[in-house]
This record gives structure tokens, C-alpha cells and sequence, in this order.
């Protein structure tokens, strides 16, 4: 029995483990018209978004808080050794 408790706990001690989960973030946002505004960020084009809202109302707008991901190349340096 208590080999078997020190396997659950160690099970829940390694799954615990691992990356945390992070918010997306795309470009357009959906701005629904349900009563107060309600907005939906996981867009992105605007042409997805347009498809989203135009069969139940709204309008889409840029995403004020996206930040484009870096696609910068580093280049790997090269050694001289002839």
C-alpha cells in the first residue's frame, strides 16, 4: 500500500513538471456585440476575423497588445580552422 501511495505521489510530482502554459497572442481582435462589448483575440488575419463576426454582429480591430515573434537569424559562427 505504501508503495503504491509513493507511486501516486511521485506521478503527481512529475506531471506537475513542465512548461507553463502561456496566453496566445494574435494580431486582430473580434469586438462582439453582445450586450456589453466582449472581445475575442485569437485572430490571425482580419479576414478570419470578419468570418467570425459576420454572422453574429461585431466588428474586428487591430490587437493593441501583439508583439510580432522575433524572426531574426543569428548566425552560427564558423571556425577557421584549415
Amino acid at each position: 500500500m505504501r508503495i503504491l501511495v509513493f507511486v501516486l505521489a511521485l506521478f503527481v510530482v512529475i506531471a506537475g513538471i513542465g512548461t507553463r502554459a502561456q496566453a496566445q497572442n494574435y494580431p486582430w481582435c473580434a469586438v462582439l456585440n453582445m450586450g456589453d462589448a466582449a472581445y475575442n483575440c485569437g485572430f490571425v488575419s482580419r479576414e478570419q476575423c470578419m468570418a467570425t463576426v459576420s454572422g453574429i454582429g461585431g466588428s474586428c480591430e487591430p490587437n493593441t497588445q501583439y508583439h510580432a515573434p522575433s524572426t531574426a537569424v543569428h548566425p552560427v559562427p564558423r571556425s577557421s580552422g584549415h
